[in-house]
């Protein structure tokens, strides 16, 4: 099944301004939810249902399920103009440090091999989200829990992942060291300069009506003067799973956490 992980969706469309109080208030108290539940098309339509159905709604139009996906996205693209720039990240880095000890994988928490008892959740991470990728497309996932953990016959430890907005159907076995990390987060504007050809970032692929990451390699940059809209610059990346190229700007990729750019 193609998973749909949208955690960003890039094209704005106009934020449907014919809610009611009530109904802006419901909705402001799933803001702490994930962006995958919220940017849902079921979760999306179900809200819609019950705005349309609700006694507050009567004589006023019915509200389009688009039409809440639109203000929820308004409304996560506004906290994503508040994350944390690149230049932040050492700090934030060290402190992970100090909760996480890592072990000798890349950017690994060692608390992701240790879990005492098959079928035990993995304590808390203090805050720390994680991605982890699916062997099915090679694509990249918000966690929503480690499950447990095995020692297969390769040594290397894996985890069962289930993932943010999916069922215990999708749940997928990975490699710790390989196929777990930090989550990515997007970079700013004024970091393109950090993005060089070589690098290894995460992209978002837009194909159809799905919104897929992958992780892809920096081919070449073409450097252009910014304007009222932000970065302009182009990048041409070569997706790793296919080795597809395709130019893109920098309001498609993140920052893989745990490298140095």
């Amino acid at each position: 099944m193609d998973r749909l992980r949208l955690r960003q969706r890039q094209r704005q469309r106009a934020a449907f301004s014919g809610f009611t109080k009530p109904e802006i208030k419901k909705m402001e108290k799933f803001l702490m939810k994930s962006r995958e539940l919220l940017l849902s098309k079921e979760f999306c339509k179900k809200m819609a249902r019950n705005f349309s159905s609700s006694a507050g709604r009567a004589g006023k139009p019915i509200i389009k399920w688009t039409e809440v996906q639109s203000w929820f996205l308004a409304r996560l693209q506004e906290s994503a103009s508040k994350v944390p720039s690149l230049t932040d990240t050492s700090k934030t880095e060290s402190r992970i440090s100090e909760t996480c000890p890592l072990d000798d994988g890349p950017q690994i928490p060692q608390i992701l091999k240790v879990v005492s008892k098959m079928g035990e959740k993995i304590p808390d991470l203090s805050g720390l989200e994680f991605e982890a990728r699916s062997s099915k497309d090679g694509a990249w996932y918000d966690v929503d829990t480690f499950l447990t953990q095995r020692h297969p016959g390769s040594g290397e430890p894996e985890v069962l992942v289930r993932f943010v907005g999916f069922g215990a159907d999708e749940d997928e076995w990975v490699n710790v060291k390989k196929a777990v990390r930090l989550r990515s987060i997007p970079f700013q504007h004024s970091e393109c300069n950090k993005v060089m050809v070589g690098d290894l970032v995460l992209c978002l692929q837009e194909k159809r009506d799905q919104l897929i990451y992958y992780d892809v390699h920096v081919n070449e940059v073409e450097r252009k003067t910014h304007d009222i809209r932000g970065c302009r610059c182009i990048f041409l990346i070569r997706y790793d799973h296919d080795g597809s190229e395709e130019r893109v700007r920098l309001r498609r990729l993140f920052y893989i956490r745990g490298q140095e750019i």
